[in-house]
């Protein structure tokens, strides 16, 4: 059913498939709620069970037409194409994602900015998918060849739509698959404007479509569908283990990044002001609605009581605003229903026994009583087994516990089923070498944090996911091997010949 949306709202009505825009045969329009408002500010389509049928289908002949034939040089150069526009695009993409998920506009721009050469990175690898040569005996030649893993769906979180779209399609397409993208419903948006690029970039049609669409629906039946060979997934874990089953009939692939809870060590012969500058930037960035927020932040004891007058001044000194104003450093987050969980935590840490040294309420001033936004929030006293310290709140919620020795904050930081991400500061060489090694986590910053780029592996150990995206290695789960043996002499002797 069409919700009764202004006729002066932005509309989007058409998913793209096959290189057109097309109207949903099963699905409907829905409104897309700018956050820091809670009003609608577009509408957008929702496509259905036969909306991702006919996606796969034309990713499927994608995959048998020009595509499939194209050369590792000519989808290089489409990559290439689709940089430079993205790169011209950012102003406005930045403004609608931001519309769309509540995230800072000035946020968006840096990140857009950066996603620019993400896909440069990926387009100069798109020739470089190299087999290898297996001796044999004479007579005999073995080699190796690594082709696309065919049709994938790429399933896109909301807290970082067109970031998460830029590290699946990267390197699906590198790779030479063709690709079916489900937007989060809560973010439709920059999504379709993302097809938009791949249109006027050149790709194939088929190559790449977009569906929004529900989880349970679109989201469900792209994951169950026969001709679907992998789905990449950057979402909550629950959700994870339900593909899995759901997926297992063909055997399809799957590559996963998920929650976190990452552990932000900081040992007393720290570089106590850097260490706080960035504990306090990570802990409460994009509104805590990050898996790699560094929100559980272990403190040497000689340093605790520092720490936690610094995260208050710093909690009372964070402008909340607007994401379209660049005096903001912090936005809403996505929603009402998102709102509530995070208040819940706060609830929560207060019946565990934690301190509450800021924060914790919904603000209800300064013009933002309408939008879903949340004071930073700081507890202190916090031990690993509380709830606020095992589980992911997606919310502006720092817990501070503090520890007494090397061995302590190892075990501390290890006592989590995440293993994402983690940071930790301290001068002492040995010790960042000591203790970065046996950190349980797929990415551990020292003496910095929240560092990436398209060079550098990320994924998770743990319940925090499968295979890695960015580096060389993000190529790997859009590929698979195929061995060929070849006979130079193309003999075969009667075995029954005796």
């Amino acid at each position: 059913m069409e919700p009764n949306a202004s006729a002066s709202l932005p509309r989007y009505e058409h998913l793209y498939i096959d290189g057109q825009w097309v109207t949903p045969l099963d699905g409907q329009l829905i409104e897309s709620i700018d956050p820091s408002t809670g009003k609608a500010w577009a509408v957008a389509p929702l496509g259905g069970i036969k909306d991702i049928d006919r996606a796969v289908a034309a990713a499927r002949q994608a995959l048998v037409g020009e595509w499939g034939r194209m050369p590792g040089h000519q989808r290089a150069a489409l990559l290439r194409r689709l940089a430079e526009l993205l790169l011209a695009a950012v102003p406005e993409l930045a403004r609608i994602e931001s519309r769309d998920n509540g995230n800072l506009v000035k946020d968006h721009r840096a990140s857009l900015t950066a996603q620019a050469q993400w896909f440069q990175w990926f387009a100069s690898l798109a020739d470089k998918t190299h087999g290898t040569t297996i001796p044999l005996e004479e007579g005999m030649h073995g080699f190796t060849t690594r082709v696309p893993v065919g049709v994938v769906g790429a399933i896109i979180p909301w807290n970082a739509p067109l970031l998460s779209i830029c590290l699946k399609v990267g390197p699906a397409l590198a790779a030479g698959c063709t690709v079916v993208i489900k937007p989060a419903e809560q973010t439709p948006v920059s999504a379709l404007e993302f097809a938009r690029l791949t249109q006027a970039a050149g790709f194939p049609p088929g190559v790449v479509n977009v569906v929004p669409g529900l989880g349970r629906i679109a989201g469900a039946h792209l994951v169950q569908h026969a001709d679907v060979d992998k789905i990449s997934f950057t979402g909550e874990g629950g959700t994870a283990k339900r593909m899995l089953r759901e997926g297992s009939d063909n055997l399809k692939r799957f590559s996963f990044e998920l929650g976190g809870k990452a552990p932000h060590i900081i040992f007393a012969d720290a570089d106590l002001d850097s260490a706080l500058n960035a504990a306090t930037a990570c802990a409460w960035r994009l509104t805590g609605q990050s898996c790699a927020l560094g929100s559980r932040v272990l403190v040497e004891r000689p340093i605790y009581d520092r720490a936690v007058e610094v995260f208050r001044e710093r909690a009372a000194s964070v402008r909340v605003g607007l994401p379209s104003l660049d005096s903001s450093h912090m936005g809403p987050q996505i929603s009402e229903e998102q709102l509530r969980k995070t208040l819940s935590y706060v609830d929560l840490g207060r019946q565990e026994g934690a301190e509450l040294v800021a924060g914790g309420r919904r603000i209800l001033s300064g013009g933002l009583a309408d939008g879903y936004f949340v004071e930073p929030t700081v507890f202190a006293g916090v031990s690993n087994r509380m709830r606020i310290a095992r589980e992911e709140i997606f919310g502006p919620v720092a817990s501070l516990i503090p520890f007494d020795d090397e061995e302590q904050a190892l075990a501390i930081a290890n006592d989590t089923p995440y293993g994402l991400t983690a940071g930790l500061w301290t001068r002492d060489v040995g010790r960042a070498h000591r203790v970065a090694s046996r950190i349980t986590a797929g990415m551990v910053w020292v003496n910095t944090y929240s560092y990436l780029r398209w060079s550098t592996p990320y994924g998770g150990f743990k319940t925090s996911g499968w295979g890695r995206e960015n580096g060389i290695d993000a190529l790997d789960p859009y590929l698979e091997t195929r061995t060929t043996i070849l006979s130079t002499e193309g003999r075969f002797s009667n075995p029954y010949d005796d």
